[in-house]
């Protein structure tokens, strides 16, 4: 048995490789954080070699690897097949471009840190908004039998409509402790002193929840030296 644990299950399989069939049609790479959609079920169009370092404390190095988009998880190849790794046993993963910290069991980029503070961000498919996008531009046959797609229903003149939507969600390391990075959850564990340059942060023009800079500049905003204004809110 491999260090990985096979988590692929029968109905994991049978959606994986629809999707592999919608994206082998028109295949490019997704590149960093300036693309919002890929064709792409992997983050890379070839599985590549990586190392891998572990929680037990080991490190590996596997031939070939790479990230599923579906939920950013590690697929490896063994054999003739392609597993998807069990991630509660994964610190960190490096490729030849980028590294990865597993972030609540997902592979995720360090997008900045401020002190001792981090953001991270993890890449993922909005499937959800791709099978309704779907729904709108084309009509599926039967997918009971064999569950494959009958291509003369798929019309492939516009590349567009066939590309996956990619969700960012940011995690952030705020005073040693992991929180999901939402207005809600975020103003629930600052401290009183921080509120007011928090709300500051996110009412400037152009802040966004999905963009990096975003994110970054509110991290550094209620990372700033203890205020001592006495009007800080509750």
């Amino acid at each position: 048995m491999d260090f990985l644990t096979i988590t692929m299950t029968t109905d994991m399989m049978k959606t994986t490789l629809k999707t592999a069939i919608l994206a082998c049609m028109i295949a490019m790479p997704m590149i960093g954080n300036a693309q919002t959609k890929t064709t792409m079920a992997t983050l890379y169009k070839e599985f590549k070699p990586a190392t891998i370092e572990l929680t037990d404390g080991r490190t590996i190095r596997k031939s070939f690897t790479n990230v599923f988009l579906k939920n950013s998880s590690l697929l490896f190849l063994q054999n003739l097949y392609t597993m998807e790794a069990d991630m509660e046993t994964i610190k960190k993963v490096t490729y030849d471009d980028r590294t990865f910290t597993v972030v609540n069991k997902q592979l995720a980029t360090l997008v900045d840190s401020v002190g001792e503070n981090i953001i991270y961000r993890v890449d993922y498919l909005d499937l959800e908004a791709f099978n309704a996008q779907l729904k709108n531009n084309i009509q599926i046959t039967d997918l009971s039998i064999g569950d494959q797609i009958g291509t003369t229903t798929i019309d492939l003149s516009n590349e567009e409509d066939y590309k996956f939507p990619v969700i960012h969600k940011y995690y952030m390391v705020y005073n040693h402790e992991l929180i999901t990075v939402h207005e809600r959850e975020i103003w629930r564990k600052l401290p009183k002193s921080k509120r007011r340059m928090f709300k500051t942060a996110i009412t400037m023009p152009g802040f966004s929840w999905t963009k990096d800079e975003s994110i970054v500049a509110l991290l550094k905003a209620i990372t700033l030296e203890e205020s001592t204004d006495p009007k800080a809110e509750d």
